[in-house]
């Protein structure tokens, strides 16, 4: 399937980094006597950049080496915390031999750190599987803006319409969508109605197949 590609977010996609971005954020703001509640967090910080986060829960721009400091900070601490419990959603490294073995080209798309992302493709070794890999480094716009998934399509070297992505926030679904690609839903951190309406859900990569993938880009 070389004229078609397969392109996944990470956090919430290939592994549930959610709860231990939660816990990370949780201290990072508990230093400067801020607590935001869950609820706050699944409105506020799930799929959304650490600019918009460090925006809204500070209530004011962070521009400039502050923001590019408290990045780190709080990313470090991300790093930190999750480094012993890296695991994919159920069934996705399956999923994704699977994609390869059928000609697939695959990418991941991340709003993330670049560290991130190589913290959990070292530890997980899908870095070869990818032709393309972007993250927070690699774009000027953040989702639901679609240059990454726009830029991803052009390394691969597919059209926007026969890629497929894989998605879990409303901003993350509504960057693929703005980017003219049919969208599957990761139901992780939010039910199918809190999204954008998209072509499929899944909770994870056990109900999913290739059939199903090749249905969808038809």
């Amino acid at each position: 399937m070389n004229q078609a590609a397969v392109i996944f977010d990470m956090d919430g996609v290939i592994c549930h980094t959610n709860p231990y971005h939660s816990l990370a954020f949780k201290t990072f703001f508990g230093k400067r006597n801020l607590f935001p509640t869950e609820e706050e967090f699944a409105q506020h910080m799930y799929g959304k950049s650490n600019s918009y986060i460090l925006k809204h829960f500070l209530g004011r721009e962070i521009v400039g080496q502050e923001f590019l400091d408290l990045e780190f900070e709080k990313e470090s601490l991300f790093r930190e915390i999750y480094a012993n419990h890296i695991e994919t959603i159920p069934n996705f490294l399956a999923f994704l031999t699977s994609l390869k073995l059928a000609g697939f080209k695959t990418g991941v798309a991340t709003s993330a750190p670049r560290a991130n992302l190589d913290l959990i493709m070292g530890h997980l070794g899908f870095e070869k599987d990818m032709e393309s890999i972007m993250a927070s480094e690699n774009v000027k716009q953040h989702k639901p803006n679609p240059e990454v998934y726009l830029t991803s399509a052009q390394i691969l070297g597919i059209s926007p319409e026969n890629c497929l992505v894989f998605e879990d926030s409303f901003s993350g679904v509504s960057a693929g969508l703005n980017a003219g690609m049919r969208v599957v839903g990761v139901l992780s951190s939010h039910a199918k109605e809190e999204l954008p309406t998209c072509s499929a859900y899944i909770n994870d990569y056990s109900e999913i197949d290739i059939e199903t993938v090749f249905n969808i880009l038809k």
